[in-house]
């Protein structure tokens, strides 16, 4: 069974392609390269033992789109990660990300719906509930204002496919709404790579105990949590990649309750930041060099998942250890730099 993964030389997109692929699927990449590389291919073909096919064009171009499904007309599901995915960007270049993240969008709906039946998964993010007015936070927890542009089109995304599944009853189709995936691949072989200064976390701890980076900035510690700094659901990028194949085989085995359905992707934990600067100094053997400044704009104080409907309707879980994602992170940043 053939099934395409745009954005799949990225970070979860690419660990995603390695469970596809041990599950036994015949896996299509499209990646335009913008925010990744070629090398990632050798890391999945040497933890698979199988190179998945590989087309470089960008989605954006409806006529590329338009001739791939004509050659690849076997194709059965997409699972969809290519984004621009930098909240500071999206603000100072708002419409890049409307074009780039929403016209792809629209472009694979159209061709999807010309099929007899197709399924879609959709990477989406926690981002759409804002500062959430209770904690875990649940599906059914309302959607908030967009503070970015970038968190819009994730808003926009889930709405564009909802009406469409309404009026298409051949697409099938689940949201994924992830917190925040860190970690590598336990052989090192793939990971989080990213190009100029990183926007999340984990990177720039990995990057400052590396020596990259000078000193990790944590903003703000007069939060109101344990400690003062922000709290976030950390999801070992693995655990977040398997639930996408059980995602994709609910859909293909007719098991979903509705043809348009959404997921909490998490562990259930929330961690400060401090937490995990703690608990990488700890599986690292490294003193982090950082320091507490002001507060960042856009900042929310907490949030952590219910995973209670993942858990007990694709029946699947997290599994891995916030030590354990960090030890692979730690990994990989090391062989990186070696």
């Amino acid at each position: 069974m053939k099934i395409l993964v745009t954005g799949g030389l990225g970070f979860i997109g690419s660990h995603t392609v390695v469970e596809l692929q041990n599950e036994g699927f015949e896996v299509v990449i499209i990646d335009n390269c913008s925010n990744s590389s070629k090398d990632v291919l050798k890391g999945i073909t040497s933890i698979t033992g199988k190179q998945p096919i590989f087309e470089e064009f960008d989605l954006r171009e409806k006529g590329e789109v338009q001739e791939f499904f004509k050659r690849h007309q076997d194709i059965e599901g997409i699972i969809h990660f290519a984004a621009s995915k930098a909240v500071g960007e999206s603000v100072e270049k708002p419409l890049l990300y409307y074009e780039n993240n929403i016209s792809t969008l629209v472009y694979l709906l159209q061709e999807l719906q010309k099929k007899k039946d197709s399924s879609f998964i959709f990477s989406s993010s926690c981002t759409v509930y804002g500062q959430a007015d209770e904690l875990p936070i649940t599906e059914t927890a309302p959607v908030k204002a967009a503070e970015s542009p970038y968190g819009n089109t994730k808003q926009m995304g889930e709405e564009i496919i909802r009406d469409t599944c309404k009026v298409k009853p051949n697409l099938k189709a689940i949201a994924l709404r992830y917190f925040n995936p860190i970690g590598a691949h336990p052989t090192a072989e793939i990971g989080e790579l990213p190009i100029g200064v990183p926007q999340n976390l984990v990177p720039f701890i990995t990057q400052t105990a590396i020596g990259l980076r000078e000193q990790l900035s944590v903003f703000g510690d007069d939060y109101p949590t344990n400690d003062g700094t922000a709290v976030r659901d950390y999801i070992h990028v693995v655990d977040l990649a398997k639930a996408h194949v059980v995602a994709l085989q609910r859909l293909l085995e007719n098991k979903n309750k509705s043809n348009y359905e959404v997921f909490n992707v998490g562990t259930g934990t929330g961690s400060s930041v401090l937490e995990i600067i703690h608990s990488f100094e700890k599986v690292s053997n490294q003193r982090l060099n950082y320091k507490i400044v002001g507060r960042r704009e856009g900042d929310i104080t907490a949030a952590y998942a219910d995973t209670t409907k993942a858990n007990q309707e694709l029946g699947w879980k997290a599994k891995s250890s916030l030590d354990e994602a960090l030890a692979s992170a730690w990994k990989w940043e090391q062989k990186v730099r070696s």
